[in-house]
C-alpha cells in the first residue's frame, strides 16, 4: 500500500507541474509540499476583477473574462479549502459584487448574457440576467455562512432575502434536488443555516430520501458517462453524504479512484471540455481534488 500510495502521488506530481496553471500548482504544494496558503490567495486574486467577483475562466468552462455568479462560487470552494477568510480584500470585493448582482426578492442568477461573447459549455448558455437560481446561491450562502472570519453581513436585508429564496425553492422541491448540482446547493445551506431547527431536519430528511434513492448517490464503480458517485459526493470523511454510506461502498469506490489514475499521471473528467486548454485547466484542478479525497481517507501514506 505504502509504495503504491507513493507511486500515486509521485505520478500526480510530474502531471501537475506539467500541465496544470499556477493555482493548482500551489494547491498541490499546499497539501503535499508544505506550501503556503498565502501563495494559493494570492494566485486566487489574479482571477477576481474590479467589481469584485470572479471570472477570467477560474471555471474552465466559462471563458468570459467577466465576473459570474457560479464562477466567484468557485473562489469561494478554494477559499474555504485553505480557511482564508481572513482575507480581507478579497472578500471585501465579493461580497460587494453579490450585493450588486442581487435580485430582487432574492437570488443570484445562474449566470449573466455575458457569459455569451466568450467559448463557453453549452449548459452556460444564458438567455435572461434576472431570473434568480438556487445554483449557485445555496452553496455561496452556504459557504459565508460557514465561515466566521466575518458575520456582520449576514444580517444585511440582501443576505437574508438570499436565504429567504433558497427556502423557497426548497419549499418548491418536495421530491428533493433535481440533480447533483442541485444536492450540492441542498447541502451547502443545510449544513450551516442556523436558527430553524426544525425547518433544517425535515429538509435534511427529504435530502437524505434523495441522496440514498435511485436518483442519488451513484453505487456502481463502473458506471459510465456523466454520473456523480460516492466520492464525489463524500469527497472526505466530513462531508454531509458520509453518514449515508456504507464503509464497504467506500473502500469499493477508493479502490477504483486510486486505478482510475491515468497513465500521465493525472484524472480525466467525465463531460465534454470548451477546448484542450480547458480540458487541462479540469485535468489539473480535478486530479488535486483527488488526490486531497484519497488523502483524507487514508491512501496516501
Amino acid at each position: 500500500m505504502k509504495n503504491e500510495s507513493r507511486s500515486v502521488l509521485e505520478r500526480s506530481k510530474d502531471f501537475i507541474y506539467k500541465n496544470a496553471r499556477l493555482l493548482d500548482r500551489v494547491r498541490f504544494a499546499y497539501h503535499f509540499e508544505n506550501g503556503s496558503k498565502a501563495d494559493i490567495l494570492c494566485a486566487l486574486q489574479a482571477y477576481q476583477n474590479e467589481d469584485g467577483g470572479f471570472g477570467n475562466a477560474l471555471e474552465p468552462d466559462m471563458r468570459c473574462p467577466h465576473s459570474q455568479p457560479v464562477t466567484t462560487e468557485t473562489a469561494l470552494l478554494i477559499i474555504q479549502e485553505v480557511d482564508g477568510f481572513d482575507s480581507n480584500v478579497m472578500l471585501d470585493g465579493i461580497l460587494s459584487y453579490l450585493q450588486e448582482i442581487s435580485l430582487s426578492g432574492g437570488g443570484l442568477p445562474r449566470a449573466t448574457m455575458a457569459v455569451n461573447d466568450y467559448p463557453h459549455a453549452p449548459w452556460w448558455t444564458t438567455e435572461q440576467d434576472d431570473i434568480p437560481s438556487l445554483n449557485p446561491t445555496g452553496s455561496i450562502m452556504g459557504l459565508l455562512l460557514g465561515q466566521s472570519a466575518r458575520t456582520a453581513f449576514q444580517t444585511e436585508r440582501w443576505f437574508q432575502e438570499h436565504v429567504s429564496f433558497i427556502w423557497r425553492c426548497l419549499e418548491e422541491s418536495s421530491a428533493g434536488p433535481g440533480d447533483y448540482h442541485d444536492a450540492m446547493q441542498w447541502i451547502s445551506f443545510l449544513e450551516t443555516v442556523q436558527g430553524e431547527p426544525e425547518r433544517t431536519a425535515k429538509y435534511k430528511g427529504i435530502l437524505d430520501e434523495w441522496l440514498t434513492g435511485s436518483k442519488g448517490i451513484e453505487k456502481n464503480v463502473d458506471a459510465e458517462g456523466y454520473v456523480h458517485k460516492i466520492l464525489d459526493y463524500a469527497k472526505t470523511p466530513d462531508s454531509y453524504a458520509y453518514r449515508l454510506l456504507q464503509p464497504a461502498d467506500i473502500e469499493r469506490h477508493l479502490d477504483w479512484l486510486m486505478a482510475d489514475q491515468q497513465a500521465d499521471g493525472g484524472w480525466n473528467i467525465n463531460f465534454p471540455a470548451v477546448s484542450p486548454a480547458g480540458e487541462q485547466e479540469w485535468r489539473g484542478s480535478i486530479t488535486v481534488d483527488r488526490l486531497i479525497t484519497l488523502k483524507s481517507y487514508g491512501r496516501l501514506v
